[in-house]
């Protein structure tokens, strides 16, 4: 569920090719050649923010649509959102700030979804340190996951508790977050997932203390979206209507029946990154309440959350030009 690179290369989008992917969606000569053959790739392996998908495709929604959703696992953490833009696949999951990123460098993608509605990453500290805000960082080092957002998160946080930022040590560690922390190599570090990271740490015998970056500054991003090509969205919105559709039947399904929504899910766990139930059970438990658009469709976005989170990303120099928040993102009426 983690994008580590956020590099785009707009010139390396038109060589792409789909080689490489691992698809782990039903494919095969028992599907009917009525159904809209529609492909999806994964911002990471299977886990539990992906329940309603596999629900959607275990329990029918997606053929009651007219559609054959093929799930597909990304060879490259940057191939979603790539491959999307390039048109060769239909739907990818990926992060607002990055869809945000990609505009900026005038890559065509739009996000036609918001399904994880606040950021799952929070600056984890041990339970027994010292620091207890943003300013306490000063002489200490954080360790983050190679993403200039990560970066820009820290600085705003810092900054806004009337901390300096010069005095603090940030490190990259790439994929390093849980044995930084492990080990003590780093005092803190920003890019773990409350439903990921934190869990497995606790595991292992190290509590975790957060600071949310919303209580210093930094604006509530969408962190999971669903992303079409702009020209797909435009030429096609039926498909995508009856996509979506067919995923809030199927996170509907998963908030009534969590426990049965996980077995789906299961199911369909990659071989080369297995799921511990446990694990998924208290990841599911964060997930469905930061999922629930509450009186809205699932799945809709705010312009203003995209303005806010636009403007922040460009002043932090996250983006080196100006997007305009209503060109990232559209909003469908589902059954329309």
């Amino acid at each position: 569920m983690k994008n580590k690179i956020f590099i785009f290369v707009s010139i390396a989008i038109l060589f792409l090719t789909a080689c490489g992917k691992n698809e782990t969606g039903t494919t095969g000569n028992d599907i009917d050649p009525k159904l809209q053959k529609v492909s999806l790739m994964l911002d990471w392996y299977p886990n539990a923010v992906h329940s309603f998908l596999f629900a959607a495709k275990e329990k029918g929604y997606f053929k009651e649509q007219g559609l054959n959703v093929e799930i597909q696992m990304p060879a490259d953490t940057n191939d979603p959102l790539r491959l999307v833009a390039a048109e060769q696949i239909d739907i990818a999951i990926s992060y607002q700030p990055q869809v945000i990123v990609a505009r900026g460098e005038d890559i065509p993608v739009q996000s036609f979804g918001a399904l994880v509605r606040q950021p799952l990453s929070q600056l984890m500290i041990h339970a027994d340190s010292p620091i207890q805000i943003p300013k306490d960082l000063a002489g200490k080092t954080i360790g983050y996951s190679s993403i200039p957002l990560y970066e820009a998160i820290i600085q705003t946080m810092v900054k806004k508790d009337g901390g300096d930022i010069n005095k603090v040590k940030m490190v990259d560690i790439g994929w390093d977050l849980i044995p930084a922390m492990a080990t003590k190599k780093t005092d803190a570090i920003i890019g773990g997932f409350i439903n990921h990271e934190k869990i497995l740490l606790e595991k292992e015998g190290y509590p975790i203390r957060l600071i949310n970056p919303s209580d210093f500054g930094v604006p509530n991003y969408y962190e999971l979206v669903l992303v079409g090509s702009e020209s797909g969205l435009k030429e096609k919105p039926e498909v995508f209507n009856k996509f979506l559709a067919a995923i809030t039947k199927g996170q509907q399904f998963v908030q009534d029946h969590p426990e049965a929504g996980l077995d789906l899910l299961m199911k369909h766990e990659d071989k080369t990154s297995p799921l511990e139930k446990e694990i998924e059970e208290k990841s599911l438990e964060i997930l469905l309440p930061l999922m629930d658009a509450n009186d809205k469709p699932f799945g809709y976005q705010d312009l203003a959350t995209w303005t806010e989170v636009s403007q922040w990303l460009y002043d932090n120099k996250v983006i080196k030009n100006q997007v305009k928040p209503e060109d990232a993102f559209i909003n469908f009426q589902v059954g329309s």
